[in-house]
C-alpha cells in the first residue's frame, strides 16, 4: 500500500518552519507482516530525503514510556521522497490487540529532527495461528 502525504514547508526570513505534522490512522493486524510506503511532498513535489533517517514508534499513551511496537523505518527512495515503515509478523504477533498512538520522525544529516506524521494504529486480533 502506498499513501502520499504533503509535507509542507514555508520559508520566512530564510528559515525553514515546518507546519504541523500530518494525521494518518491505519489498522496493523496481529501476526501479519506489515509494510506502508510513504511519500513525503514539498510544495507538490517530492521531498529529497538525502542524508535522512526515519523513526517511528508505536505506545498506548504518548506519555508511557513503554514502547508497545517499533517500526522498521527506513528511508526507502530519498530522490522520491520515499519511507518504508514495516514490521515483521513475529512483531506484529507479539503486540496485543487494541488502539495505540505513533508518530514518524525524520532526522536530516545535520540532526534536525521532525515529526512528520501521527495519530492511532488500531492492531486487530489474530484468529489464525
Amino acid at each position: 500500500m502506498t499513501d502520499t502525504l504533503d509535507f509542507g514547508i514555508i520559508t520566512l526570513n530564510g528559515e525553514n518552519n515546518k507546519m504541523a505534522a500530518g494525521t494518518y490512522n491505519f489498522t496493523v493486524e496481529q501476526g501479519a507482516t506489515f509494510t506502508r510506503l510513504l511519500t513525503l511532498k514539498e510544495n507538490d513535489s517530492a521531498m529529497n530525503l538525502t542524508g535522512y533517517s526515519a523513526a517511528s514508534q508505536m505506545r498506548s499513551t504518548a506519555d508511557t514510556s513503554t514502547v508497545a511496537g517499533t517500526f522498521t523505518a527506513t528511508v526507502s527512495n530519498a530522490g522520491a521522497g520515499q519511507i518504508t515503515l514495516s514490521m515483521t509478523a513475529t512483531q506484529t504477533g507479539n503486540i496485543e490487540e487494541g488502539i495505540y498512538v505513533y508518530d514518524t520522525e525524520i532526522t536530516s544529516g545535520a540532526g534536525a529532527i521532525t515529526r512528520v506524521l501521527q495519530g492511532k494504529v488500531t492492531v486487530t486480533a489474530n484468529v489464525t495461528r
